[in-house]
């Protein structure tokens, strides 16, 4: 018989295996501890996890890729490049955003460029864009650069960051911002939806948020060949690299507590696993109100859980084509006739309303592998209201495809309803009952002033010791960048493994 290996490195458990939870893994290994991740579902990437049916591929979740280096980081611990494993490649325009009125509008990294596209819709805003650029450089410096990766547990941080708040504008709105170098709407859209992509309000959630223009300017956005699931399986396999375990249909009922002190979890088969730490890439929300369900919670009691705000939820519909629609760029915003009417209905009124923007996402324009020969791989992404709207999906779902896809066969894909071959869809009762989202919302908590920073979640959990929280609902936030820079927060709370072994 050969003799097994013992490995008595400290043990730390991750519980999901979304972008958070992989990023945290490998830092974890980095610093010297064994790593096992518990996954739910039975293949990794959580919300990034992959569909593939009839010959298509699609990526569940999120499809755009800024700041590269916060990935090329993790690479680097394990001593490799990034490059080594995947084939990242930046896309120009970023995307292309198409108005109610037939007018579209080229978001491209080429100043130039963007500065006729500014002067074409109005040419008064072109110096306002110019300024918009400069400020939205420096909110980026201290917002991302210098606040992402640090921890707000103590609330000396929150103080040390106020004057910043205030000197920058970082309490009002990203369309209130916007406004102040815009005059035109459809340039004050433009330059505001963002929010949108990582769950907010442009109208409430906090200008800070302006600094994803410079973000994407600065490092791009990019698509990995093969999808996003390439880059989930990549950092996956890093993970392995560093000697960690990856188990998938492992679902996780409760964090177990010993004196206030996470010592392990218990799967729903009822085997418990030990451990010295344990981060959890779960909706916040959730990894209080479920698996810490018997916990004596001071903060996050389900009072406090129950009024937080939360994020918009999505329908998502993935689509396979039997012919090409080549005049379809990779990623479009098909907007309404509505904005700050529909995000009120969306947000405020929680109430599906009769019109919808949409984002369309085709990546077979760069990556035909997606797709059998000769075909189309498509998402289109709804953002809607949580569950709070009392929605009833199971019932709705088709007749909501069906009215995306009548907009989608008049505006952009003329004949669609003949070439679609293969169809799913995702609702916010999946984001539920699927992705464990508290109301089904797909970004976890609200991105409002009030619910950022200190206020969020915190990385270092208020309620429990050696329980650490990563992923969108804590802090920065959700978006790739967010989500894979809260992993890194972990490396300024987390003792090094080395210190628990003394």
């Amino acid at each position: 018989m050969l003799n097994q290996v013992r490995d008595d490195r400290p043990h730390a458990i991750v519980i999901g295996s979304g972008f958070g939870g992989l990023a945290a893994a490998v830092r974890l290994g980095a610093r010297g501890y064994r790593v096992t991740i518990l996954e739910r579902l039975d293949a990794p990437g959580g919300r990034a996890y992959v569909f593939r049916q009839d010959g298509f591929t699609f990526d569940a979740g999120p499809t755009i890729i800024t700041a590269p280096y916060v990935f090329e980081e993790l690479w680097a611990l394990c001593g490799r490049r990034m490059s080594d494993d995947i084939d990242l490649r930046a896309i120009d325009p970023f995307y292309k955003i198409r108005f109610d009125d037939g007018d579209t509008f080229s978001y491209t990294a080429d100043h130039d460029k963007m500065r006729a596209e500014v002067a074409r819709i109005n040419p008064r805003d072109v110096q306002g864009y110019d300024r918009y650029l400069r400020d939205s450089g420096e909110i980026f410096n201290v917002a991302f650069t210098g606040l992402a990766d640090q921890p707000f547990h103590a609330v000396r941080k929150l103080l040390t960051s106020i004057p910043d708040l205030l000197r920058l504008g970082g309490y009002r709105s990203v369309y209130a911002k916007v406004c102040d170098y815009f005059e035109n709407e459809k340039l004050r859209l433009a330059f505001s939806f963002h929010p949108l992509l990582i769950g907010g309000n442009p109208f409430t959630t906090t200008s800070y948020y302006c600094l994803i223009a410079h973000l994407e300017r600065t490092f791009g956005v990019h698509y990995a060949i093969g999808g996003t699931g390439a880059l989930v399986r990549g950092i996956a396999e890093l993970v392995e690299r560093q000697g960690g375990l990856l188990r998938c249909n492992a679902d996780v009922q409760a964090i177990i507590v010993d004196r206030r002190r996470a010592t392990g979890v218990r799967l729903a088969t009822g085997e418990r696993i030990a451990a010295d730490i344990v981060v959890s890439n779960a909706d916040p929300a959730w990894t209080y109100s479920r698996l810490l369900a018997r916990q004596p919670r001071r903060r996050w009691s389900d009072a406090k859980l129950k009024r937080s705000s939360y994020s918009m939820s999505l329908f998502v519909w993935y689509f396979g084509t039997n012919r090409r629609f080549d005049d379809v760029y990779h990623h479009t915003m098909l907007l309404g006739p509505r904005y700050r009417g529909l995000l009120d209905d969306i947000f405020k009124h929680k109430r599906l309303a009769d019109d919808f923007s949409l984002y369309l996402h085709r990546p077979t324009a760069n990556d035909p592998s997606l797709a059998p020969a000769g075909c189309d791989s498509f998402y289109v992404l709804s953002p809607v209201p949580h569950l709070q709207s009392g929605t009833d999906w199971r019932a709705y779902s088709e007749t909501y495809r069906k009215k995306i896809a009548s907009r989608l066969e008049e505006t952009l894909l003329p004949g669609l309803s003949d070439a679609i071959v293969t169809s799913r869809v995702m609702t916010p009762q999946d984001f539920k009952d699927r992705l464990c989202s508290v109301n089904g919302a797909a970004f976890a908590l609200e991105p409002k002033l009030f619910q950022s920073a200190w206020f969020r979640p915190h990385n270092k959990s208020e309620e429990v010791d050696r329980l650490y929280l990563v992923g969108a609902g804590t802090h920065p936030g959700a978006g790739l960048p967010g989500v894979v820079s809260s992993a890194s927060v972990l490396d300024k709370i987390v003792p090094h493994a080395s210190a628990l072994t003394r």
